[in-house]
């Protein structure tokens, strides 16, 4: 098998920057984890918010930390870098080669998605933000890998799409559409998604929006060589 991971992310309209921040780490034990913060409010503010968490998350997980634990840490450094005044969402998926199974982790409102065999399960469990709370704790769902798992995580800037027309994105119904026989690519989902949020916005995002795709598929070549690849307009 082999996993993909795609992003997709834009600025809120006439922003000059995002306040999502989203980073992918090797696990030292095998796999990789994906991290993704959305920090309080927008713009510069917002991404020194998301890029400490960001930061915090990344340089625990390199050194083996449990996701629970690193969500948990996390919380606890932005609750004493900043007093408990400033939150930001976040999330934490992880591809985990030791136990095969792949893990989302998450401090949100926003909801997660994932997709198996048996269809569409959302990841939506009552969660709190890191930073404010000193007692707050990761919501977490782990599934076990196999081939056309999708997990889709977004910001609130996706799910909220819409929402002054009286519009909601409806995520399962796109992807049955997109991936009826499990052949898009996770950068064609994510693509689609994030295509989907402009046009409920009318190309005009009231919140930065980021969404990020994970899918399971089979290996067709004894290909073994790992590849990133990223886009970034400047």
């Amino acid at each position: 098998m082999e996993v993909q991971v795609a992003v997709a992310k834009i600025n809120k309209y006439a922003s000059s920057e995002s306040g999502d921040t989203v980073e992918v780490v090797e696990r030292p034990h095998g796999g990789l984890s994906i991290v993704v913060a959305d920090g309080q409010r927008s713009g510069r503010s917002a991404k020194i918010i998301s890029n400490i968490v960001v930061r915090k998350a990344i340089t625990l997980l390199a050194e083996g930390v449990r996701d629970g634990a690193v969500a948990r840490a996390t919380h606890d450094y932005l609750v004493t870098e900043r007093g408990g005044k400033v939150s930001a969402e976040l999330f934490i998926v992880s591809l985990d080669l030791v136990t095969r199974t792949l893990v989302v982790s998450r401090n949100a409102r926003a909801p997660g998605l994932f997709r198996n065999s048996n269809g569409f399960h959302w990841i939506n469990e009552d969660s709190e933000a890191v930073g404010i709370y000193r007692n707050t704790k990761p919501s977490i769902k782990e599934t076990t890998v196999e081939p056309g798992l999708t997990v889709i995580v977004a910001t609130d800037g996706v799910w909220s799409a819409g929402e002054l027309t009286g519009k909601t994105i409806d995520i399962p119904t796109l992807l049955a559409q997109l991936d009826h026989d499990q052949s898009a690519t996770a950068e064609a989902l994510a693509d689609a998604i994030l295509a989907e949020t402009m046009q409920l916005e009318a190309n005009r995002p009231h919140d930065d929006a980021t969404v990020v795709v994970v899918k399971i598929v089979p290996l067709v070549a004894e290909d073994k060589t790992r590849r990133m690849i990223v886009r970034f307009p400047i």
